[in-house]
């Protein structure tokens, strides 16, 4: 009897076990799985029903939504439009937040929706999704489950329908849109209920935000005056959400194939391949080159028929392979690999006309003699064919018939592959969205940054002539010097002077260094000259428009340099303004060149003035309000000042050794700087003077005990703060506020 009980226990032990052994295997769909479901295509990973996906976070129901008619769901809410494993992306229907005026009872009524993807494989696409804002005089958040890690705003303005222009771009008037960044699972929505909408209720009485797919949207006045928008597809519109294997154990290609033992490893076709995800942790499975299919499953990757895309070149024939296809020539032709293309058999010819050892060498160093030419030649077709689509013609003529041009020039991609080792990755010495910059050596020896533009369009080929055009113009030690551009290229490269230490931003907000009072005097000086010589010295009147932090780059000696004209433009000399499309970074911008569309040098000097309350504060360009929403940083600096001393609103990191006056000095030209009427703000070469004054004067004056110098800043405030009076308002409702400033 007792043996009999080891028995049973030993047999439930291996049951146990192998029942846990069971569980860590992947389901595979079965026969009985339902593959699709309202005309989409459920693919595994994906599954309708129990033992049909990977795992419950692919779980896909099929509901009946009318008498007969049936649509896929995920998580039994948003509806599912199609599933992509190639690209490891869903495209679903997002519901529409809705602010709109009630006449009866004169309020506004929010109805806010988020989406909640925390605990799901799914994040929101950073490539395809665009947070949109459409209404007049509108401002809505988009932020994360905190409102700390993430957040931002657009801002969607006009006085009347006139204002919109039907079919248009997203651009500010009665429709905005703003990128997200990656590795977003969560947002929500809210709107800023201080916006004045008493003068556009009557023709627009309500305002919408979403975070949608951007192909899927174009703009129509319709959606400001009526409610058509929030009515197609019942208040939704699509969105586009990346996939991965996101599980515990599999975080990355290596791990998951690490813990191929366990059975978790998703990639399990023999033909497939695994792909890091792009877009927060985990990893995606896409069939090998030459297969096609679902690597998901055994077997699921198939051999393509090649042959059926013609990739053969003229004059050949294509046989397919398993996972490929080679080429062959038709008779009297050899294909090359090497310049992918048949040609005549030079060893038939040779074979048939020549006999003697000595004449087939001759002929051999004449056919590699002539194959490398023809090599030449093909390159040097491509690459005169890139220099004439990056208008390296206008180019030319600029450099050539330009008496200010400073030594700019144009070089070939041979320099500039020798300068960077052939762009290798470890010249890199900085990524962005746009692009790649290396570091490189010419031949002269002078070392360069070299930008490498990922993809070019039509109106970025416009400004990048238009910041060569700009730069070959200036000469001044505070501006950084462009030494010439590469147009043989796809994209077109530029060629600056190497400035070593980051930007400014980064100095001020990411940095844990000290930045002495006399440094931040000298900095905001040597910016400011720069600007006054774009402004009045130069050749050309230069406007910047796109002065902020991040554009001043700093040397090792903390040297000043003004970067980044792709968006400045030059006036003549005998017009005050120019109307352009409003361009700008959120925190810098002029409110009356946002209103009016006018720019003049006085939008360059509100902008400078935001930079010098950085200098003095330490803070960023969008700072918390009281009220809980993001302000920008002139409005609260205004603000506080009234309030409390300015000892407790500046960096303390300048308070123990700036004097009272060059402290009070910079706080009083910064709050000119940033007047809503051009008309009270002072020249670039004004502000110039004034800062190079203070540094005289820190230098002679004399240090006073920093309790001492406390009490005579906290009775200085008043005098500074008092000239504008109140001004508590964030960017937005500050540009609104600009439609009442004197024209």
């Amino acid at each position: 009897m007792e043996a009999r009980c080891v028995h049973l226990v030993i047999v439930g032990v291996l049951l146990v076990l192998a029942a846990a052994q069971e569980a860590t295997a992947i389901a595979v769909p079965g026969p009985q799985c339902q593959s699709q479901c309202g005309g989409v295509d459920i693919h595994f990973p994906f599954g309708i029903g129990d033992n049909c996906s990977r795992s419950p976070r692919f779980n896909v129901s099929c509901q009946e939504v009318q008498d007969g008619i049936y649509k896929p769901f995920l998580s039994g809410v948003f509806e599912l439009l199609n599933i992509s494993l190639l690209h490891g992306t869903i495209r679903e229907l997002n519901p529409i937040s809705t602010y709109c005026y009630n006449s009866p009872s004169g309020r506004m009524e929010s109805r806010t929706s988020g989406h909640d993807a925390v605990s799901s494989t799914f994040r929101f696409s950073d490539v395809h999704n665009r947070f949109t804002v459409i209404g007049c005089n509108t401002l809505a958040i988009i932020y994360d489950r905190t409102g700390t890690g993430y957040q931002s705003g657009c801002v969607s303005t006009c006085q009347s329908l006139s204002d919109v222009v039907d079919g248009g771009s997203c651009s500010g008037r009665g429709c905005c849109q703003t990128a997200i960044p990656k590795g977003m699972d969560y947002y929500n929505v809210s709107f800023d209920a201080s916006f004045n909408t008493s003068r556009i209720w009557s023709f627009s009485r309500c305002s919408y935000a979403v975070l949608m797919e951007a192909a899927a949207f174009r703009f129509s006045t319709a959606y400001i005056k009526t409610t058509r928008f929030n009515d197609t597809g019942a208040g939704q519109v699509p969105v586009v959400m990346d996939w991965a294997i996101r599980e515990r154990e599999a975080s990355s290609c290596e791990v998951a194939q690490q813990n191929n033992g366990t059975g978790s490893y998703a990639c399990v076709s023999s033909n497939s391949e695994c792909v890091d995800s792009q877009n927060g942790p985990g990893y995606l499975c896409n069939c090998t080159q030459g297969y096609q299919g679902n690597p998901y499953l055994p077997g699921g990757c198939h051999d393509v028929d090649e042959c059926k895309y013609s990739p053969c070149p003229t004059g050949g024939v294509c046989h397919n392979t398993v996972g490929g296809y080679r080429c062959s020539c038709r008779a009297g032709l050899k294909f090359s690999e090497q310049s992918n293309s048949c040609g005549p058999n030079i060893n038939l010819i040779i074979g048939l006309a020549l006999s003697s050892a000595g004449a087939i060498l001759i002929v051999a160093a004449a056919v590699a003699i002539f194959t490398r030419r023809w090599q030449r030649i093909v390159q040097k077709r491509l690459r005169k064919r890139y220099f004439h689509k990056n208008k390296g013609i206008l180019l030319e003529q600029l450099f050539s018939s330009s008496a200010n041009n400073n030594g700019t020039k144009i070089f070939s991609l041979d320099d500039l592959q020798k300068a960077t080792n052939n762009f290798d990755r470890t010249r890199v010495v900085g990524n962005g969205g746009h692009g790649t910059v290396y570091k490189g050596i010419l031949a002269d020896q002078r070392v360069v940054a070299i930008k490498k533009s990922k993809l070019v369009e039509s109106t970025e080929i416009e400004q990048f002539i238009n910041e060569v055009a700009i730069l070959s113009q200036i000469n001044h030690r505070n501006v950084v010097k462009l030494h010439g551009c590469c147009l043989e290229s796809e994209v077109p490269l530029l060629v600056y002077e190497f400035i070593s230490n980051g930007t400014l931003y980064d100095l001020l907000h990411h940095r844990d260094r000290e930045l002495p009072w006399e440094a931040r005097l000298r900095i905001a000086a040597e910016v400011a000259g720069a600007l006054t010589y774009l402004h009045s010295a130069a050749s050309v009147s230069i406007l910047h428009r796109d002065v902020k932090s991040m554009n001043v780059l700093l040397s090792d000696s903390y040297t000043a340099k003004v970067s980044d004209f792709g968006a400045s433009r030059s006036i003549p000399i005998d017009q005050t303004h120019l109307v352009t499309a409003v361009q700008g970074t959120f925190g810098y911008l002029d409110p009356e060149y946002f209103h009016t569309g006018q720019l003049n040098e006085k939008s360059d000097v509100y902008s400078f003035g935001v930079i010098l309350l950085e200098l003095l504060t330490r803070k960023k360009p969008i700072v918390d309000g009281d009220s809980g929403y993001k302000v920008n940083l002139s409005s609260y600096f205004l603000w506080e000042t009234e309030r409390r001393p300015l000892e407790e609103i500046v960096d303390v990191g300048i308070i123990g050794e700036a004097s009272t006056e060059a402290i009070l000095g910079m706080a009083q030209l910064a709050e000119e700087c940033l007047s809503l009427t051009r008309e009270d703000r002072p020249t670039m070469k004004d502000v110039e003077m004034r800062l190079q004054m203070l540094r005289c004067q820190q230098d002679v004056a004399p240090r006073a005990h920093p309790a001492k110098r406390t009490k005579m800043i906290s009775h200085a405030i008043p005098m500074a703060a008092s000239q504008h009076g109140s001004r508590q308002y964030s960017q937005e409702q500050e540009f609104i506020l600009s439609s009442r400033v004197p024209r």
